[in-house]
């Protein structure tokens, strides 16, 4: 695989518990290309956000090695893994993290403009009206509602144009409506801007509908699934 956007060798985290070390993931060696989606699949307590974070440089490798645009991440320092993600990944958690004394546009412009990006509002203005908020973007996040306080989120995440998008659990605050709207809108994302996705998920019909599944358990990886790919699909 040519210059692959994800690439972790023998990937391990290792957390300090109350009774000691904890394994939480023993060796992961994975190769993600360019645009493809991949979902995170397994039982509670398989791994599946701490190797979303390893991706996403979140969590530090304690072992093996984490590349990102053949940027290594383990070599990086707190400073250096936030500029990298601010001007490559997007993020989205279960939990939204939208600063509630901000409306729905500051959210996802401030990021912008921290990043040096002049045109930070007009670009927000056009995320948020690309998920359905055109009409609530001066709203505060506590007069939105679950699905809308995501898809903030979700335009917050793909408003720098991330070449990789990543998602913890993004519908699992959500009822089926709201969570069929972010899933749709999740893939829009990537077909629109061409990011690479990767997310975690319990939901089988939204894994489905990503090129690859990895499947893992107690802190490795289990099995991989891969879909027709939609060139071939769409023959």
């Amino acid at each position: 695989m040519p210059d692959p956007v994800l690439s972790l060798r023998d990937a391990r985290l290792t957390l300090q518990g109350n009774a000691g070390p904890v394994d939480i993931l023993k060796g992961i060696s994975l190769e993600v290309e360019r645009g493809q989606s991949v979902g995170l699949v397994g039982p509670s307590g398989s791994g599946k956000s701490s190797l979303l974070m390893l991706m996403g440089g979140l969590e530090r490798a304690t072992g093996g090695s984490v590349r990102a645009l053949d940027q290594d991440l383990t070599a990086m320092n707190e400073d250096q893994l936030a500029r990298f993600r601010r001007g490559n990944m997007g993020v989205v958690f279960q939990s939204f993290h939208l600063i509630p004394t901000m409306t729905a546009l500051e959210n996802v412009a401030t990021p912008l403009e921290l990043a040096g990006r002049k045109d930070a509002f007009e670009r927000a203005e056009a995320e948020l009206t690309a998920v359905g908020l055109g009409a609530r973007m001066h709203h505060y996040p506590a007069q939105l509602s679950g699905g809308e306080q995501q898809r903030v989120a979700l335009a917050r995440a793909a408003a720098p144009r991330p070449a990789i998008l990543l998602a913890d659990e993004p519908t699992g605050n959500l009822d089926g409506p709201n969570g069929q709207a972010i899933m749709d809108m999740l893939f829009g994302l990537r077909d629109r801007h061409g990011a690479t996705l990767v997310l975690v998920t319990h939901a089988p019909d939204l894994a489905a509908r990503c090129d690859r599944v990895i499947h893992l358990r107690d802190g490795m990886i289990e099995t991989e699934t891969r879909s027709t790919p939609r060139a071939e699909a769409a023959q």
